[in-house]
């Protein structure tokens, strides 16, 4: 983690996608070998996880830019101190580590929503190393799950699907029904990506109906970092129908995920998810309504700090020159909306 120049170099890479497939056994062995530092409690634990979920909170609501700076030096100095000490016993050990994996997972989601994908990329193959330390049952998988999620993002579809299945493996029965929901959808969009409609749409219903059995269960605070599940697998459930081209269902699936978050909390995926909508819109040719859609986007992302709004935001002004050269006025008043917006977000 100290060795910045490296990792701000580092570029995505497909041989190490493949890692997760293969083993992580020696990192997670030289995580356990660190020791040195003092006793460790459940109360040490409780206040790392409290500030972890303080980030993970303000990183929804701001954006990964946001405090990042700050969070990298908290993991390279607390988390790291917190995972040399002498634990008072397994569990508060396996506590310790689970939340240090979280904490790096979290480090990889920042640099994620930077556009730092090689980096992104590390920190998620730390925290997946951290998580088989811990051996919390299915942290590990639920690291995968990420990993195959970052290479569709970005079109490197080659690993994804042995990801998603490994990772909806290691947690399989471990996990409740929310958490087996999130599985089942990455899985899903992964067989989706991969032309395997039949079966995409059969894990869409699974994971719908894991939603729908999923009781009292509890979701651990790992799994959260998306926001609630409902919303995490509607917006997933979007992007599947949105690769096999069902935009009316597409556009559905996003707008019910945005209105499934609480507004405050989760600025920044709202916002994205309101903008795939729009997209699904105005490919359906509903130009005036994908407008109004896009206007509710750009005014929730006030204050957030994201380079992937940013990116959006370009995205639909380039979308909305053909409409504005046919003298659309919804258009233009639209573009001049964005202008303002990425004036103000230099």
């Amino acid at each position: 983690m100290n060795r910045r120049r490296f990792l701000a170099a580092s570029a995505y890479s497909m041989a190490a996608a493949t890692l997760p497939l293969q083993t992580v056994q020696e990192a997670a062995a030289r995580t356990r070998s660190v020791s040195g530092g003092g006793l460790v409690g459940h109360a040490d634990v409780a206040a790392v996880r409290d500030m972890v979920k303080l980030f993970m909170d303000r990183d929804e609501r701001h954006g990964g830019q946001h405090g990042r700076a700050a969070f990298v030096q908290y993991l390279i100095t607390d988390v790291a101190q917190l995972c040399r000490g002498r634990f008072a016993n397994e569990d508060v050990r396996a506590e310790a580590f689970s939340v240090a994996s979280a904490a790096a997972h979290l480090c990889g989601w920042k640099a994620y929503d930077s556009g730092e994908q090689g980096l992104a990329q590390r920190y998620y193959l730390q925290s997946l190393a951290l998580a088989r330390a811990s051996g919390v049952p299915g942290q590990d998988g639920f690291v995968m799950r990420t990993m195959s999620q970052q290479g569709m993002k970005l079109h490197r579809p080659e690993h994804c699907l042995a990801l998603a299945e490994s990772g909806w493996e290691r947690a399989r029965g471990c996990v409740g029904q929310q958490v087996e929901a999130l599985f089942a959808i990455t899985h899903a969009h992964a067989l989706a990506k991969t032309g395997q409609t039949r079966h995409a749409l059969a894990d869409v219903q699974l994971a719908e109906t894991a939603l729908a059995a999923r009781g009292g269960d509890e979701v651990p605070f790992w799994a959260l970092v998306w926001g609630p599940p409902t919303a995490t697998v509607h917006s997933r459930t979007a992007k599947v129908f949105e690769t096999l081209g069902d935009r009316p269902n597409a556009a559905h699936r996003y707008a019910t995920a945005a209105a499934s978050r609480p507004g405050a909390t989760y600025a920044r995926i709202i916002a994205l998810d309101l903008v795939a909508q729009a997209e699904q819109q105005a490919k359906q040719g509903s130009i005036e309504q994908a407008c109004g859609t896009w206007g509710r986007a750009i005014d929730t992302m006030a204050g957030v700090k994201s380079t992937r709004t940013l990116k959006a935001v370009r995205s639909l002004r380039a979308d909305l020159r053909p409409y504005r050269a046919r003298g659309v006025r919804v258009a233009a008043e639209l573009d001049e909306h964005a202008r303002v917006f990425l004036d103000d977000h230099r």
